[in-house]
């Protein structure tokens, strides 16, 4: 939030180099600039008065600092000089440096040595009131640009132009080095540099547990003893470029801080910008400073301006001067409260007077978080105070892991990646006025690198196979936009911009599309316009995924579920990092891998990030293969497999690089570029360097090795699952040449495996190896080995395996019965849910009754045979007679006319011979 309090401001000194420093009782002010003079500001007056004047030096002042008694001043001319408090009279020399130019000085808390540094690599500590003697610390490799003291006065701790922050132990008379860290704060080589300017010292908090520093990465970083690690930082999206100065409040509750924006006041508890205030957009301010009496802040820049901030801290927020609870140490180990007894009596009330609060309420089983190693909880923390003012930390809430953009790195010394992959790399460079983009590439025969001025600072950028895609912030009433520039000429023809609408910012960008068959130099011979530009997908503010095509038309707008994290594009879809509740109590991010087709954005697989508890996301990408990667905090280097099998994809761990052998014994990190199939591409990133700086370096290839605990040959497991992923990509022939001699390759080394098995006496491994085997000749080869081991039982086994294999279907038929089954098992899931479907029903046929039709039956009762039907009825009335029994008697004529040609049919029917007729 701006502030809107008062600032004074006066021309103290000539445009150039400037310090300030207040007396330890907060009524005088002291400013040295380029003109060699030391003006002495009284507080209780306004910015018109007239100050008193030190004339001695004959160069710049470089460094002023106070004690009780005298305040000191080193200049250009290797002098440092002493003058009591308030006075501009010389009133001794502490020491001259013998041409060399005086970087800092610094006055220990009990004002009784100052410590100075120079253009030398060395530090001298000078006792003030016997100058003589004289401390000397030596072993830095370049000159030293600043120099604070620890609250106890046991440490002081050296910021050096090589980049390194050296921390000296000098409580006993021997002084030694504590810790050396490196990697933190920018190295500067150049004295007369503006960067050389910025105040890179390490400010201690009054509770003496931690300091703050501003990085090179451009934060502000919390370093805390006694490990030396980095705690926190401190970072704000309105808070850009390099921080050139830092100060504390005299209680430890605010921390001020300067850059380009202006000034700004964070709180030291909650790590949040509460005030901040426009500052000159012509000058760099070069020194801060907290008034230790009252609610002030100053600063001098270069052009010899001296600010005055009245009452920076509003009323109604505590006191940047009075002891405060907000501003002890923010982790001490207190005691638990007593349980109440059965009356609802308190029993130990009554040992602290009734003042509830106290330390002694609390077991001493409780024990509050630390300065919260960058994990609490921004918005949710809950504290309570103690009588003593410490800070009792109640609940810790994992911090959210912020939205990033895989590739890219923080603005440093003006220069930064916007993407950084296997097609190649996008940086830009800081003009002030605009900025200036480089698009390279690993392989110029195949795509054309350019470089272009660039007016709306871009800060979002991915690197695809069809083209750049680049986004900017919004800025006034400027809206945010997006660029997409394909490959090719580099001409504005395929050029398209998508604007985003007013207040709306682009969280993340990726680009996917088809691998280029010819070089993309050429469009007209690329096959640019049969493959397309490729897919754009832009995640925004707005909670939303807006998908494109390589021709900037929009397809679709999909709702994310939670938070936007980042993420990655390949040939067919893209995995997006998402976090769809809120982190755990316990460290987890709760990060979820959702995989989008272009073609239908149907979700292809749905699936929890494996990252360990305490640790975030590194890196995505898309492998050689086309498989989704992950790289992690800890080390982890995962891939998605199965991920082509709807609701089956789960996480591979495939290195840990804790385990490499090259980084045993060595501090080194790994950022990654790219993943092949047994190749990790990055950049080996030494001591604390957390990204890849300019002049751009090589990268380097590391071997994938799985990270099985027993000494198991890894390369079968990894050849297997590659092989896996290459059939799950192909058709409904599940195998190709390309896949048929990696598995004959594979069938070798197992065969190689099967023979150390033999040689062993393994029978158990040697039948389990054999059953991987793709090819029955290598299984009749495993065969051979066993006779040569004289294996006889062993080898029946196998030969069992053989005629199996021969007799049963093969590798390919299996493969293609388990897709069967999988589709039958997914079956169920194409069908439309209970009422949600509101097409017309299908037809069903159903067996029903049919219309009647005339049937034309002949036989001797039809109208056509009415003359055979009337000489069949006189043959028998004639012939029929009566037996003496009284019955009738069938004779020979009625038998054969009876039955005619009918019964001549059914006897040839049944292969009867014809009854013989009888005279």
């Amino acid at each position: 939030m701006a502030s809107t309090s008062k600032t004074l401001t006066n021309s103290a000194h000539e445009p150039g180099y400037t310090c300030v420093a207040f007396s330890r009782d907060g009524k005088l002010s002291y400013t040295g600039g380029s003109d060699s003079l030391v003006r002495i500001w009284q507080m209780d007056k306004d910015q018109y008065q007239e100050p008193e004047v030190a004339y001695e030096a004959d160069e710049g002042i470089t460094a002023l600092a106070c004690s009780n008694e005298h305040w000191l001043s080193g200049s250009k001319d290797s002098e440092v000089r002493s003058y009591l408090q308030g006075k501009p009279d010389l009133h001794g020399l502490i020491m001259n440096a013998a041409g060399a130019c005086i970087r800092a000085v610094a006055v220990d808390p009990a004002g009784k040595r100052i410590a100075i540094a120079t253009d030398e690599t060395t530090v001298k500590i000078v006792e003030l009131k016997e100058v003589t003697n004289v401390q000397v610390l030596s072993g830095h490799k370049k000159c030293l640009r600043k120099l604070t003291w620890h609250p106890s006065g046991t440490l002081l701790t050296a910021s050096g132009a090589d980049g390194t922050i050296t921390a000296w132990n000098v409580s006993e008379h021997e002084p030694k080095v504590e810790k050396l860290i490196d990697g933190i704060i920018p190295a500067v080589a150049d004295t007369e540099s503006s960067d050389f300017m910025h105040d890179c010292s390490a400010v201690w908090h009054p509770s003496g547990q931690y300091f703050f520093v501003p990085s090179r990465t451009h934060e502000i970083v919390a370093i805390s003893r006694p490990n030396w690690d980095k705690s926190f930082s401190l970072s704000d999206p309105n808070a850009t470029g390099a921080t050139t100065a830092l100060a504390l409040s005299a209680n430890g509750v605010y921390l001020a801080s300067t850059c380009k924006e202006g000034i700004f006041i964070w709180s030291t508890q909650t790590k949040h910008v509460l005030w901040r205030h426009a500052g000159s957009p012509d000058s760099l301010i070069t020194q801060l400073a907290f008034s230790p009496s009252q609610n002030l802040l100053a600063w001098a820049d270069t052009g010899g301006m001296l600010t005055w901030w009245r009452d920076p801290i509003p009323a109604g927020s505590p006191d940047p001067v009075k002891a405060t609870s907000a501003g002890g140490v923010q982790g001490v180990s207190v005691k638990r409260k007593s349980t109440p007894t059965f009356t609802g009596d308190d029993p130990d009330n009554g040992d602290h007077g009734g003042v509830p609060g106290t330390v002694d309420e609390y077991g001493d089983d409780w024990i509050i978080d630390d300065i919260g190693i960058g994990m609490d909880d921004e918005h949710g923390e809950k504290r309570a105070v103690n009588g003593d003012g410490f800070v009792k930390e109640m609940v810790s809430i994992t911090k959210a892991q912020p939205a990033f953009q895989p590739g890219s790195t923080p603005m440093d010394g003006k220069k930064r990646y916007l993407a950084y992959n296997m097609v190649g790399w996008i940086d830009v460079t800081d003009q002030d006025t605009h900025h200036i983009v480089n698009v390279g590439f690993h392989d110029i025969s195949a795509r054309k690198s350019h470089h272009f001025s660039d007016p709306f600072k871009y800060d979002v950028g991915y690197l695809g196979e069809r083209g750049v895609l680049l986004a900017c912030p919004p800025e006034q009433d400027h809206p945010a936009q997006v660029q997409y520039k394909p490959y090719g000429t580099w001409s504005a023809q395929g050029d398209w911009t998508y604007i985003l609408p007013l207040g709306q910012h682009v969280l993340g960008l990726a680009a996917g599309g088809e691998r280029p068959m010819r070089s993309l130099r050429d469009p007209s011979s690329s096959g640019g316009d049969i493959q397309g530009q490729g897919n754009v997908v832009v995640a925004t503010s707005a909670g939303d995924l807006t998908f494109l095509s390589g021709s900037g038309l929009e397809r679709i707008m999909l709702g994310l579920e939670g938070e936007y994290v980042t993420m990655a594009a390949g040939e067919e879809y893209v995995v997006v990092i998402h976090r769809p509740g809120a982190t755990t109590i316990d460290g987890s991010q709760g990060l979820v891998a959702t995989l989008i087709s272009f073609d239908d954005f149907e979700v292809l697989q749905a699936k929890p990030l494996p990252i360990p508890k305490g640790h975030v996301l590194k890196w995505i990408g898309i492998t050689v293969e086309g498989a989704p990667a992950i790289y992690d905090s800890a080390g982890f280097l995962h891939v998605m497999i199965n991920f082509r099998r709807p609701n089956r994809a789960t996480w591979a761990r495939l290195m840990d690089t804790n385990t490499l052998e090259r980084k045993q014994g060595k501090d080194e990190s790994y950022w990654p570029v790219g993943l092949s199939q047994d190749t990790l591409t990055c950049v080996i990133l030494k001591g604390r360097q957390e990204h890849p700086g300019f002049p751009r370096p090589l990268t380097q290839e590391l071997p994938v090795r799985l990270p099985f605990r027993n000494k198991d040959p890894v390369e079968l497991a990894r050849e297997r699952m590659h092989i896996n992923l290459a059939r799950d990509s192909l058709g409904d022939e599940l195998t190709s040449s390309e896949l048929d001699r990696r598995e004959v390759e594979l069938d070798k080394l197992i065969i190689k495996l099967i023979q150390a098995a033999c040689k062993a006496d393994r029978a158990p491994r040697v039948l389990e190896l054999t059953r991987r085997l793709h090819f029955t000749h290598s299984i009749a080869a495993a065969s051979q080995l066993a006779g040569f081991y004289k294996l006889i039982g062993l080898q029946e086994k196998i030969d069992a395996i053989k005629r199996w294999r021969e007799d049963g279907p093969s590798p390919a038929d299996e493969a293609r019965e388990r897709r069967r089954r999988l589709e039958q098992e997914d079956s169920y899931m194409e069908r439309p849910k209970l009422l949600q479907n509101f097409d017309p029903p299908p037809k069903i046929e159903r067996q029903g009754l049919t219309r009647s039709a005339g049937v034309i039956e002949h036989s001797e009762f039809t109208t056509s045979n009415t003359p055979v039907r009337l000489f069949n009825q006189r043959s028998q009335i004639a012939t029929r007679s009566t037996s003496p029994d009284g019955k009738r008697k069938r004779d020979e004529v009625d038998g054969v006319v009876s039955n005619g040609s009918d019964a001549d049919a059914k006897r040839r029917a049944v292969g009867s011979p014809k009854r013989e007729q009888v005279h």
